[in-house]
């Protein structure tokens, strides 16, 4: 546990001392954010606010996870560098995109097709390795089998695992960057996912079947070391969440929205929880799924719209609701959905101890 609390702690303390820092640099090389002319005219006020924020993020998590193991004198875990290899690749893909948009002052930065090819390629590279590295035990990172609570029976193959993954990365890395459109409604949402987390990573630990055996235990690899990498999230995500509340000083970016959902997707594939990550992160799921319906109700009726803009947030705000209400309304249901997911997941252990 000293290792998850200082993980989470350096991380805070980095990010929040770092993100002003940030902000003056940002600023001093006019690294400011595009507004679309077509979203809400209040975001035009936002036109010019530092964005690319994300890479501090990634810097305190490395700086919390690097400290951690410092303190313990422990080398990190597989598992854990394999989450934090997305990430780094996934922010660097972001970080790429911001810096297109902002110098070329347009609000599309890079392609469709590279990047989502790049993302695809880290997310490739990240199943491939995975899939190797066996323990003592001979556990590796992640496994075949899909996984819901833990592994159930269906066991997908090497070829479809990698698919697999290649989805899930995908989608969570796209799923929170379209929540991020609201001052701090991202930041604070993967808070308390990333904080499910760190619950599950610690309890996986305490009921692993080399400390607990039993028909419930749970057989994976360096749950406590995903652990220690969900905390230094939390604490990040809390410290650039000081400065990305309303009125937001800085934003993520896609720096930070690739970066974050891929570390959730990464952390549901090595902790055995890949469909329960579409409970805890329920908020980004319905999001995405809001844009998922307005194209296709666009595309069948001939150019009418379901929402009056998608994604689902900026729907709200057409409708006259205030930024903050949204968030804080937004921020209730990821609670919700993160509860409800703690919740299926206890539920199971306890029926099955």
């Amino acid at each position: 546990m000293i290792a998850v609390l200082t993980a989470a702690v350096v991380a805070l303390v980095v990010s929040i001392l770092a993100t002003p820092v940030a902000i003056r640099l940002l600023v001093r090389q006019n690294y400011g954010q595009l507004i679309r002319d077509d979203g809400p005219t209040s975001h035009h006020v936002k036109r010019g606010t530092p964005t690319m924020g994300g890479a501090v993020i990634i810097i305190a998590v490395l700086g919390g996870y690097g400290m951690a193991h410092l303190v313990r004198l422990s080398a990190p875990s597989v598992s854990g560098l394999l989450v934090l290899f997305l990430v780094v690749g996934l922010g660097a893909v972001g970080f790429v995109d911001d810096f297109i948009k902002i110098n070329k002052q347009r609000s599309l930065g890079l392609r469709t097709g590279p990047k989502i090819g790049a993302q695809a390629a880290i997310a490739v590279i990240f199943a491939v390795t995975a899939l190797r590295f066996p323990d003592e035990q001979g556990y590796t990172p992640a496994s075949e089998a899909l996984s819901v609570l833990r592994d159930t029976p269906v066991v997908l193959g090497p070829v479809l695992f990698v698919a697999w993954a290649l989805i899930m990365v995908t989608g969570a890395s796209n799923g929170v960057n379209l929540t991020d459109g609201l001052d701090g409604l991202a930041t604070g949402a993967c808070v308390m996912v990333f904080g499910a987390y760190t619950l599950i990573g610690v309890w996986q630990y305490n009921q692993s079947c080399q400390i607990a055996p039993g028909p419930s235990c749970y057989e994976i690899r360096d749950p406590l070391d995903l652990a220690v990498v969900a905390a230094a999230f939390v604490g990040a995500c809390f410290g650039f969440l000081w400065w990305n509340a309303a009125p937001a000083k800085i934003f993520m970016g896609d720096t930070g929205s690739l970066a974050l959902g891929g570390a959730l997707a990464g952390l549901a594939i090595v902790s055995r929880t890949e469909l329960l990550l579409l409970v805890l992160g329920g908020l980004f799921a319905l999001i995405t799924v809001s844009v998922a319906l307005q194209v296709g109700w666009f595309k069948a009726t001939g150019g009418k719209r379901l929402f009056r803009m998608a994604p689902l947030q900026h729907h709200f705000e057409l409708k006259g609701w205030a930024e903050v209400t949204i968030v804080i309304r937004f921020w209730i249901i990821a609670g919700m959905f993160v509860a409800l997911g703690l919740g299926v997941f206890y539920a199971e252990w306890v029926v099955g101890a």
